[in-house]
């Protein structure tokens, strides 16, 4: 059995920010119940007690949102008692947070550093593409909030990665962003592309990400990335660490980058495990670890094909001299191609290319020498 790797939601859609492009907020107005509320210690504990039966080798526990800090510190505590209390293997643990970083207090920073989490922290860039979509609640900006959270981790070493959500404000501004990052010694990052609602047409929200604007951006970040790998001086930017990986040993770290959905685990606050961060919709439910245990979610998992389904691709990805690296990408973003043309039912029940296609035939016709020459010198020292 693989090892065991929980997405919990313990705020479910809950966030103490309103960033305008935000991809759960647009989830949760799509289901019958909107939010779940913060989730009870009983909750958590059935959570622990069956993760702790289940799982071999080694558990991972990642918390997410909404905004996973507004569960309180005392929840997060409670985790760790319940993890003694339930670890009878003595498995390894593994703690991971993404937040928003907004007023997070040096008790936080504290945590954090002593129990070895690992920390997400979500950063736009520079001051004004920051601020640009990533509000508070009354319209106030949160860059320098955010940038006082990121002084108070690096006070207390606490492990963190910054992520980045690639959208109209931030692609255009990629040389001056990884200038910022690099100036403030941001060694690991991520870019993860800004998805449309599931509901609109791709392109028509004013934070929207184009195939274009993609495209530009995938060729601009890696001209810097490689010329500071080239000095001796990179950077981890996941995704390009992941090119490599598929070129070296011919899988990624990310599902998305495999191009088939993997088994996730991801928890709402009232129990129910989904099998994706994206699908986190009221047809997707696999059960509620209140009720059932992981064999029974996996055999649903296994009714639902919801895996099955991310490995049909069309023709045109199985043709393409690119397909080993792109793979047709994540299955979230074929969706939004099929919204492309609403009205096209029966296309939409057909396998659709990757919203993002031609950024993809762009970046590899562009980066692809110096990708396999960077994963030549890489094979050399390993």
């Amino acid at each position: 059995m693989p090892p065991l790797h929980l997405f919990i939601k313990p705020a479910s859609g809950n966030c103490n920010l309103r960033c305008k492009y935000c991809f759960y907020a647009d989830v949760t107005s799509l289901r019958e119940t909107a939010s779940y509320g913060i989730m009870s210690t009983e909750t958590l504990e059935q959570i622990v007690r069956k993760a702790m039966c289940y799982a071999e080798n080694e558990c991972t526990f990642s918390f997410q949102g909404g905004e996973p800090t507004l569960a309180g510190l005392s929840f997060y505590k409670e985790l760790l008692r319940l993890c003694t209390e339930y670890n009878n293997k003595s498995l390894p643990l593994h703690f991971a947070i993404q937040t928003n970083g907004y007023r997070l207090t040096e008790e936080w920073a504290q945590f954090f550093a002593e129990h070895d989490f690992l920390v997400g922290i979500s950063l736009d860039g520079t001051i004004h593409t920051h601020n640009a979509f990533r509000k508070a609640p009354d319209g106030t900006d949160t860059f320098t909030d955010i940038m006082h959270t990121i002084e108070l981790f690096r006070k207390y070493e606490v492990q963190f990665n910054i992520l980045t959500v690639v959208n109209k404000k931030t692609a255009a501004a990629i040389d001056k962003i990884y200038r910022f990052y690099r100036k403030n010694n941001f060694e690991y990052l991520q870019f993860i592309p800004c998805l449309d609602p599931f509901e609109a047409v791709p392109g028509s929200m004013e934070y929207s990400l184009t195939p274009t604007d993609y495209g530009s951006f995938l060729c601009r970040l890696f001209d810097l990335w490689y010329a500071d790998f080239k000095a001796g001086q990179g950077i981890s930017v996941r995704q390009f660490d992941n090119y490599l990986s598929l070129i070296l040993y011919g899988t990624a770290e990310a599902c998305d980058m495999n191009g088939v959905c993997s088994m996730q685990n991801v928890i709402e606050a009232d129990g129910s495990v989904y099998p994706c961060d994206f699908f986190v919709l009221d047809e997707y439910r696999l059960g509620n670890l209140n009720d059932v245990d992981f064999p029974a979610i996996n055999e649903k998992r296994k009714e639902l094909r919801f895996i099955e389904q991310s490995t049909e691709k069309p023709d045109s990805c199985l043709h393409c001299p690119h397909y080993a690296l792109c793979r047709g990408g994540c299955m979230r973003c074929r969706v939004m191609s099929a919204n492309l043309n609403p009205s096209a039912e029966q296309a939409k029940k057909s396998p659709a290319e990757n919203y993002f296609c031609q950024a993809y035939k762009q970046f590899f016709n562009y980066a692809l020498p110096r990708l396999q020459e960077l994963a030549e010198l890489v094979s050399r020292v390993l």
